[in-house]
């Protein structure tokens, strides 16, 4: 008889706990954010749309050496690497990536591609708005992701 006494008052002890939970929550403002209408607010961290980078001279960083490619779990990356030709410098390298591909239909932003890279070619951008009915326009090519010359001063 004594266990159920002690049930009773343990199960009646949790749940005024958990209703005092529920009305200090009740009590508090919300922390909705008013997206569509408003701007969304992203944490430094957020992992978005990948960006392609370039140097301080507007050439691109990326030297195709395929390390992000190799490095991604759901071989969403594809690379195609030439040769740069001394009349026409892409990147400071030997090679620069003429193809480069991301099937975000299949990509999981988890970011290793960004952790592989030496060159510090590829970043996660801030850009979230990629839903497509059609998933053949969630395959983004170089000229999708990377960024724009620098501007001049």
């Amino acid at each position: 008889m004594g266990n159920k006494v002690t049930d009773i008052l343990g199960s009646a002890s949790a749940i005024a706990k958990g209703m005092g939970v529920t009305f200090k929550e009740m009590m508090s403002p919300t922390v909705t954010e008013d997206y569509p209408d408003g701007p969304a607010m992203l944490q430094e961290r957020y992992r978005g749309k990948h960006e392609l980078q370039r140097d301080a001279n507007g050439m691109e960083k990326c030297v195709a050496c395929f390390l992000c490619a190799a490095a991604c779990p759901v071989n969403c990356i594809y690379i195609e690497a030439e040769e740069n030709q001394d009349q026409k410098r892409i990147s400071g390298g030997e090679r620069y990536a003429s193809v480069y591909n991301i099937d975000y239909s299949r990509c999981i932003f988890c970011g290793y591609c960004v952790e592989a890279c030496p060159t510090d070619a590829i970043t996660h951008g801030h850009d979230f708005e990629l839903a497509s009915y059609n998933t053949s326009t969630l395959v983004m090519r170089k000229e999708d992701m990377l960024v724009p010359f620098p501007p001049k001063k």
